[in-house]
């Protein structure tokens, strides 16, 4: 239901036309307006807007100034109030907007003058309350309207680019997989961010945490006395009474039940959603063989080692021994109460993983590193790590006092998760599908350990503290280095028998457009298997060898192979300014594969900027002669877009008849022929660039 939402938005707004921007403009206005913008989501509005506008469906600038305009409509509103009816409602209050936030309004102007006008746009609240006040003390007219004026184009911009380069962040994820950091720079880009949110946690999350529930009471102090919902309550007092039980924090059946029962609701949600587009085959499990065939593209030694390492933290063996050495800190520091919830969350996640793979039998994917036996959804190693990790992890929270190192536990803890499961992906034991599900999984026993543990912690709640043995910290210490050594000595010996590569099967045609068994195939596709560009090129060689040497020779260079060095040379150069038409290009995918070779043609001295590109995939057909059948498509870019992603040239034809006059010139074709592939097209490839072509695709033998 929820997909089929956001499948129809885009449609909706497009048939709205410009009723999309009066939206912006409504939001913006609605979600600065005092009393309705606490309420109002207008900034999420403006961000799905955003999002929107990158797809092309809305203009990104007339979409920025509606929202500006709005949000100093809406400013301007709360100034006019302000000034007129300010005296009155402060003294009395005004809804649900209690002394004590006005307060703390006025003393956010005191500190920051008449700039508080701009900085107060990017506070939740104060945006609505500060500009009221600002009337209400009879702030200059000009002065306000300055900073107004800034504010507004600040935030405008903050929520119209944040969806938008958010929508194209999605589109250009598997270029960064090989322009940029490549793996170094995924996890060095994650683990920034969980910095920085843990940053922020640290040093604001108090304080948003104390506004959070002072905000919590006003609305419901604000509710309650509703005059509606006080004759509703005295008609209701048996659902008032059960209503409260829930709410109520004093009581493990209140407010903590009530939390617990709806996230594992959710989490069933979600993972029910997972085996609906595992039996239907949506794009979720369509983009699974593109991921897994895009991660082998990148395998490298000493990736697949590290990775090696990290899986294992998931093993059997391992998780065993870390239970062991657990299980022996809770019976030293007298916290056995949590054994019992500990073996809840392992044993149930494992016994409902095993029930999983039973009942899909899905197989592991081709391109695995080693041999594994049991089937693959969901992934036993994505569910282990959130149900002991983040087991281990909440004991942890709850006995450190420190605020600062519970928001370390919390985050290391979701890195070796996240580390678990993507370790599994790389080496291709799991399709990315198996490990969400396993991750939800695991958090449903995690959330049902958790319930447990919290019941009996209640239940314990009128006992007295047990020190705990003596001697505690000194062999903690002690276990902690036996399982540091036994993880270290088990990695080092573990061999597991590697996987075979499938046998392909060779299959022999009468031409060579009897390969394309669908029209799907006769297109270039995105992640989740979309048609993109047109195949332009069918290339007929005797091998490998034959067809590199016959581009080399008309003028294009064989680029690296994405890796951890061919990126260094790719930085060096770049830092050095030196050419290097050898740099690895972006994957592109072709019948779910990405290419097998790739070429690139540089004109001038930037090979960063300006260039043309060929890629070349592998069948596994062959013609009567003897000939192997390749399929190909060249493209090209010219300078950046954002400053840092290539913008790619629209006239493909160009670029076809560029390569054709090269390879012709060195004299490389023995037999060609021009064909009408697919119908003339204009469309937009995975970047939101556009390009169009005629649908013709030459058929070279090359020589």
């Amino acid at each position: 239901m929820i997909n089929d939402l956001i499948n129809h938005i885009p449609a909706l707004t497009k048939h709205l036309g410009g009723g999309g921007y009066w939206i912006a403009f409504f939001a913006a206005l609605l979600e600065t307006t005092i009393g309705i913008g606490l309420l109002l989501p207008g900034s999420t509005i403006i961000i799905l807007l955003g999002a929107l506008s990158a797809r092309g469906y809305l203009d990104p600038g007339d979409l920025l100034g509606f929202a500006i305009l709005g949000a100093i409509v809406g400013d301007n509103t709360n100034y006019y109030l302000g000034r007129r009816y300010g005296a009155r409602w402060l003294e009395k209050g005004i809804w649900f907007l209690k002394s004590n936030h006005i307060e703390k309004t006025r003393s956010f102007m005191d500190a920051h003058g008449a700039k508080s006008v701009f900085l107060a746009r990017f506070l939740p609240s104060a945006k609505e309350i500060v500009p009221f006040i600002a009337g209400s003390v009879r702030m200059d007219k000009r002065t306000f309207m300055l900073w107004n004026i800034l504010g507004a184009v600040g935030w405008g911009l903050e929520w119209v680019f944040a969806g938008y380069i958010f929508a194209q962040s999605l589109n250009l994820a598997e270029i960064w997989l090989s322009r940029a950091g490549l793996f170094f720079a995924f996890f060095l880009t994650i683990v920034a961010l969980l910095y920085f949110c843990k940053w922020q946690i640290v040093k604001k999350g108090k304080q948003f945490w104390t506004i959070s529930i002072s905000l919590w009471h006003s609305v419901k102090e604000a509710v309650l006395h509703n005059e509606h919902v006080v004759l509703w309550t005295q008609n209701h007092q048996r659902i008032l009474s059960f209503l409260q039980a829930r709410l109520d924090p004093a009581v493990f059946s209140g407010l903590s039940l009530s939390i617990l029962a709806i996230m594992l609701v959710y989490i069933l949600a979600l993972f029910a959603g997972v085996v609906e587009d595992l039996i239907t085959s949506d794009p979720i499990i369509a983009a699974d063989i593109r991921i897994a065939n895009l991660f082998l593209a990148f395998r490298t030694d000493t990736l697949t080692t590290i990775f090696s390492w990290i899986t294992l933290l998931g093993k059997s063996q391992i998780i065993l021994s870390l239970m062991a050495v657990t299980v022996t800190l809770l019976w030293l520091w007298r916290k056995s109460r949590n054994i019992l919830p500990l073996f809840v969350a392992v044993g149930g996640s494992e016994a409902f993983t095993y029930l999983g793979k039973l009942a899909f039998h899905r197989p592991r994917p081709e391109m695995a590193v080693y041999t594994e036996h049991s089937f693959s959804f969901p992934s036993g190693h994505a569910t282990i790590a959130v149900a002991f990790y983040g087991f281990a992890g909440y004991l942890l929270i709850c006995v450190i006092q420190s605020w600062r190192r519970k928001v370390d536990i919390f985050f290391i803890t979701m890195l070796t998760i996240l580390a678990i499961g993507f370790s599994r992906i790389y080496l291709g034991e799991h399709y990315l599908s198996d490990i969400w599900s396993g991750y939800l999984v695991g958090a449903m026993w995690l959330v049902i350990a958790i319930s447990v543990s919290e019941w009996l912690r209640y239940q314990d709640m009128g006992d007295k503290a047990i020190p705990p043995v003596a001697g505690a910290r000194s062999i903690s210490f002690v276990l902690a280095a036996i399982a540091l050594l036994f993880y270290v000595g088990f990695s080092l010996s573990y061999h597991p028998s590697l996987a075979s590569a499938p046998a392909e099967k060779i299959m022999r045609v009468a031409e060579s457009r009897d390969i394309f068994t669908n029209e799907q195939m006769k297109y270039t596709e995105t992640l989740i298997g979309e048609r993109q560009e047109p195949l332009n090129f069918i290339f007929l060689a005797k091998d490998d060898d034959q067809l590199t040497t016959a581009v080399q020779q008309a003028g294009w260079t064989l680029t690296d192979r994405a890796d951890i060095s061919s990126f260094t040379r790719a930085v060096k150069a770049l830092i050095t300014k030196k050419s290097h038409p050898f740099a690895p290009i972006s994957p592109s995918f072709w019948n779910t594969k990405t290419q097998d070779l790739s070429f690139a043609k540089v004109p001038g001295p930037n090979w960063l900027s300006n260039a043309h590109h060929l890629r070349i995939w592998r069948t596994n057909s062959l013609l009567k002669n003897g000939k192997h059948i390749y399929t190909g498509m060249v493209n090209g870019h010219d300078g950046f877009k954002w400053i840092i992603f290539p913008l790619l040239v629209p006239e493909l034809d160009a670029e076809r008849e560029l390569l054709y006059q090269d390879l012709h010139h060195a004299g490389k074709i023995e037999n060609q022929l021009k064909v009408q592939l697919v119908a003339p097209l204009i469309g937009k490839n995975f970047t939101g660039d556009q390009f169009f072509s005629d649908g013709k695709a030459y058929i070279i033998t090359l020589q």
